[in-house]
């Protein structure tokens, strides 16, 4: 599967930055909203974003767990303070 971002095309890969591909979702999503594009298309743009989404989502979900271990450390770090 690829990303078309400024006419050219990319793969979707482990190094994709999350802003890239947030980028490209709204750009799917514009694309699918126009109602102008063919069945074929629509679907291909489909199974780009459902890509794109879990990419998204477990790049969040680890991002999650740093801030959990970073303030669990933080506070275990206080408790030993005190």
């Amino acid at each position: 599967m690829c990303c078309q971002i400024d006419r050219r095309v990319i793969p979707v890969r482990k190094n994709i930055t999350y802003e890239t591909a947030i980028i490209r979702l709204e750009e799917i999503v514009t694309a699918l909203e126009s109602g102008e594009l063919s069945l074929d298309k629509s679907l291909k743009l489909y199974e780009e974003a459902t890509e794109l989404s879990a990419f998204c989502k477990k790049y969040l979900d680890e991002a999650e767990g740093k801030l959990t271990i970073l303030s669990e450390n933080k506070t275990a770090g206080a408790d030993d303070d005190e």
